[in-house]
């Protein structure tokens, strides 16, 4: 992976040693579902396993503008960075995330999920105006129908981001866009386009509840798309993409 977008490698090899550092001496929270409940979260990263080809997911400064733009568009929602992405094709893929601080919660305790996007024209102009990150869960769909089966990704696909080349506010993945599992385990799958209520509903069939592996910001394989996201928000934390790491804010 290329440390671009303003950081250089051994600004990046210094905040991933202090990174290592601080997360060998603090605990993990219990269930970061429930509620982080601390100033910094220490476990995003690129998931190495999800990620194909040479893409960039890299915490960041800015993006401040587009030129012309002021006020609060022209700045990252929350701080001064975000996680920046890079996916040059249909080829690439890549997922920010975190495989630590969610494992086990469980699906169904999900109630709030969305993020704040820059998107730009040459995004829309590439892919379509829905050419947008996804927010991914690996989980244990523990699914009766399907007992074997142990993994799938349930995948926010976002509708069109409301304005381009600058700051959007909030996108609620809990009341706009779709919801899939990718290993057709419900009627929820790629082609369904279900609601983020019908996905849980489908996921509830009254044996063993779900559970997560790990959840992730990620893009492709589809389209090119540059851009970056920040302010993820998961039931009551925001998590505040800064580039010298991740911050977790109580949910207004």
């Amino acid at each position: 992976m290329n440390a671009r977008f303003g950081m250089s490698r051994g600004r990046t090899l210094a905040v991933a040693t202090l990174a290592a550092i601080v997360a060998s001496v603090l605990p993990g929270p219990a269930s970061a579902v429930a509620d982080a409940g601390r100033d910094h979260s220490e476990h995003w990263g690129v998931i190495t396993r999800n990620t194909i080809g040479s893409p960039v997911a890299a915490l960041r400064d800015g993006p401040f503008g587009s030129f012309g733009v002021q006020g609060s568009p022209a700045r990252p929602s929350y701080g001064r960075g975000s996680l920046g992405i890079e996916v040059g094709d249909s080829s690439e893929k890549v997922d920010f995330g975190n495989e630590v601080d969610f494992f086990g919660d469980p699906v169904l305790d999900l109630t709030k999920v969305g993020f704040h996007v820059f998107q730009t024209g040459e995004n829309v102009a590439s892919g379509g105006a829905e050419n947008m990150p996804n927010i991914r869960f690996e989980i244990d769909p523990n699914v009766s129908a399907h007992s074997g089966d142990n993994y799938s990704t349930l995948v926010w696909v976002p509708d069109a981001a409301p304005v381009t080349d600058r700051w959007s506010p909030f996108i609620d993945a809990t009341s706009t866009g779709y919801w899939y599992l990718t290993g057709n385990e419900t009627a929820c799958d790629q082609t369904a386009r279900c609601t983020f209520a019908q996905v849980k509903a489908s996921l509830n069939d009254g044996g063993e509840k779900p559970t997560i592996y790990s959840a992730a910001v990620g893009k492709g394989r589809d389209h090119m798309w540059v851009g970056a996201v920040d302010g993820l928000r998961i039931n009551r934390t925001v998590y505040d993409f800064e580039a010298g790491g991740v911050r977790t804010h109580r949910a207004a």
